[in-house]
């Protein structure tokens, strides 16, 4: 398989990987208490939970390096504010850690994917001169 082909697999089965977490943190927001503050954090998580695949899927589409390397970037950053939201959860003993775990897990790996992958793309991009 060339390098190519292999980029575009990954790609597609990032994709794959964030469709799905974002359908696990809608139904997980669904377990929320119906409070004020429930409603709260059920809306914040399930927009930063859902962007980061809606992000990654520009991103693979994008016109320009760095059209592409903004949109890793949001990917990070919406990572980072589900996990917090995660913490959040837990913290105010909505859900358990046992009952979020999974999407704990998955959301630290989809962090750690899209910062190597906007640490690669400023690598080269410094390499390059752009």
């Amino acid at each position: 398989m060339s390098e190519i082909q292999n980029k575009l697999k990954f790609a597609k089965e990032l994709e794959k990987r964030t469709r799905k977490f974002a359908v696990r943190i809608i139904r997980l927001s669904g377990n929320l208490p119906n409070t004020r503050e429930g409603r709260v954090i059920r809306k914040q998580i399930t927009k930063s939970g859902t962007s980061i695949g809606g992000n990654y899927r520009e991103a693979n589409r994008s016109r320009s390096k760095s059209d592409f390397k903004n949109r890793i970037s949001i990917c990070e950053s919406e990572a980072s504010e589900t996990q917090y939201w995660l913490e959040i959860i837990v913290e105010a003993n909505w859900l358990t850690k046992d009952q979020i775990d999974w999407e704990y897990n998955e959301c630290t790996e989809l962090l750690a994917i899209f910062t190597a992958i906007g640490k690669k793309i400023s690598r080269n991009c410094l390499i390059l001169g752009i």
